[in-house]
């Protein structure tokens, strides 16, 4: 039998109580739960625009939630596409989040081949519904869509139209004007509703295509605009005093819908966690309040319900794309 020394014995249990020292933590940290670290929440528009300015309102409810910092990254450029396509290949692991709008996520992906689809993410909830219009500077002397369409006749050409992309909802919206009422418009693409606000605001375009929420929020910053027609089937309760297209006799309804997404494959934990505090933060009256604020029509939709609602956009969208493709002209 061996006889382990007095100091041998002590090394011994010194040495072993430093692994289990070293051990804890390092199980500590991957039993600990989620989220440990800053989130990243992708917005795939500039700065200024309707996304970006919901995005940073979540952002302060999500942390306030779930416990942790979560940072807004700007990914704009290419309709969207640029930071769609960041939020799909990203890690599932509920570190990156981001906004997905319509139509541009759908779209895009019809007209041209692109780094993501709506069924490459995990849908964790809709938030926001917003119709398209048609806005103008306050001191252009067109002051209706009827007045609109007849110096686009006179003028074919002419009228500018500021939009968020090629295949965003503010693009579709100026072809589908050109075809209910036979005129030609130039379409000026930029990364984001802000760039088009700033065009608008120095009167280097005639129209920007920009959603209803974000006109209104515009107009209450002191930005010269005002709105010409909005593209609801009713009119909003935002813009009750604006006629809708279909009351001008254009058979014309497309908005945007801005839900929170991630990459697929979250890790079931995390989705359901995501998943339970927009849900939690949408029933929120102080946040529907602070939406209200900035001009953001709320409509949220539980993961199911928002998936549908895509499919069956999506579905409309191929329709159209066989019938009239949108694609600018070279």
């Amino acid at each position: 039998m061996t006889h382990r020394s007095p100091r041998r014995a002590l090394c011994a249990c010194i040495a072993a109580m430093a692994l289990c020292a070293i051990a804890r933590p390092a199980a500590a940290q991957g039993d600990a739960p989620y989220p440990t670290r800053p989130i990243e929440m992708i917005v795939a528009y500039s700065p200024g625009g309707g996304t970006d300015l919901v995005a940073r309102l979540l952002a302060r409810h999500l942390e306030k939630q779930l416990g942790a910092s979560v940072v807004v990254l700007n990914r704009p450029g290419a309709g969207g596409g640029i930071g769609f396509g960041e939020l799909a290949r990203a890690k599932p692991d509920g570190y990156t989040i981001g906004f997905i709008n319509t139509p541009n996520v759908l779209t895009i992906p019809i007209e041209r081949k692109s780094s993501f689809h709506w069924r490459q993410y995990d849908l964790l909830g809709n938030l926001v519904d917003d119709p398209g219009s048609f806005a103008i500077h306050n001191t252009n002397a067109i002051t209706t869509l009827a007045g609109l369409t007849a110096f686009a006749k006179a003028n074919p050409g002419a009228v500018t139209v500021g939009t968020t992309g090629t295949g965003s909802d503010d693009h579709l919206a100026m072809l589908l004007f050109e075809k209910a009422t036979g005129t030609q418009l130039t379409h000026v693409p930029y990364k984001g509703a802000g760039e088009v606000r700033a065009a608008a605001t120095s009167q280097q375009i005639v129209i920007g295509a920009i959603n209803v929420g974000e006109v209104l929020a515009y107009q209450k910053g002191g930005t010269p605009i005002r709105l010409l027609g909005q593209m609801s089937a009713k009119r909003s309760s935002l813009a009750p005093q604006t006629p809708t297209f279909k009351e001008e006799g254009m058979d014309i309804e497309l908005a945007s819908l801005r839900g929170l997404a991630a990459p697929k494959g979250l890790p079931p934990a995390v989705r359901e966690k995501l998943v339970d505090a927009v849900a939690t933060i949408a029933a929120d009256p102080q946040f529907q309040q602070q939406a209200e604020a900035l001009y953001a029509p709320l409509r949220y939709l539980a993961p199911a319900p928002y998936a549908a609602e895509l499919a069956r956009t999506e579905t409309g969208f191929r329709k159209l794309w066989d019938e009239m493709p949108w694609q600018d002209k070279p």
